[in-house]
């Protein structure tokens, strides 16, 4: 299940991805599987094992990977001092990750340092609205640590884009099926995987994503523009009047280091 258009990123075969929080991997396995080189990171080690075990098997197995040249890579990782030069990826992506860190903008500098000029970058938060009413039902929805930290409105997310240097151009929200799968949760207690209804919604959700059927599709695409759990920015680097050199290639740890310091 992607959060983030790929053709509004505007990814193209052989170009370099970072997916920064990748987690389990999704962003990072589709990029592949279009053919980019990807590296994701992650601050978890076991995210990072399994997305590399995942990332192996598809170069071996998978055919579209096969067949377009895809490449993969991860690396535990720290996104507010991100072990790649400057300029080294075409495209960025940090899926619902911002939200659980205290100094964004020293993260998302350092998303805008590693991009190329003329690359783009997509990030995705919660949304404002539907993030508050979780707030506003459960302290420990965003108390448990790793948890979230802050609410965003678009708008400030935007800002933080553009005082990092990088140009806004556009926006569109996602997953809004599961607005209220959290808002439940949140009533119930966050922590009630058990709980009957909770139980039911999760199924639900578990068959949208594993069959990808019109039947909840075609809703939930209809009420994003409302009830889209996340919304997602996309902005680019400005070029360089100046700019003439290649970026300098980047080389990712196949092997899992050891956590960031």
């Amino acid at each position: 299940m992607l959060t983030v258009r790929y053709d509004r990123l505007g990814l193209r075969r052989g170009e370099r991805l970072l997916d920064l929080g990748s987690g389990g991997g999704r962003h990072a396995f589709e990029a592949m599987r279009r053919g980019a080189a990807v590296v994701a990171l992650d601050a978890e080690r076991a995210e990072v094992e399994a997305a590399l075990a995942m990332m192996d098997a598809l170069a071996r197995e998978d055919r579209a990977t096969l067949a377009t040249g895809g490449k993969g890579s991860a690396t535990v990782g720290d996104g507010r001092r991100l072990p790649f030069p400057d300029g080294c990826f075409d495209r960025v992506i940090a899926a619902e990750v911002l939200e659980h860190v205290l100094e964004d903008r020293v993260a998302i500098a350092e998303l805008a340092r590693v991009l190329r000029p003329g690359g783009t970058i997509a990030l995705s938060v919660p949304r404002f609205w539907p993030e508050l009413v979780n707030w506003a039902l459960s302290d420990e929805y965003h108390e448990t640590p790793g948890g979230h930290v802050r609410i965003y409105r678009r708008s400030v997310l935007e800002a933080r884009l553009v005082d990092a240097g990088l140009v806004v151009s556009g926006h569109h929200h996602a997953h809004a099926l599961h607005s209220p799968y959290w808002w439940l949760r949140s009533a119930v207690g966050v922590g009630r995987d058990d709980q009957r209804l909770v139980a039911a919604y999760h199924r639900l959700l578990v068959w949208d994503i594993t069959a990808g059927s019109p039947i909840t599709r075609v809703p939930e695409a209809l009420l994003n523009p409302l009830l889209g759990k996340s919304v997602v920015v996309y902005a680019a680097k400005p070029l360089r009047p100046d700019a003439t050199s290649t970026p300098e290639p980047v080389e990712p740890r196949r092997a899992v280091p050891g956590a960031p310091g």
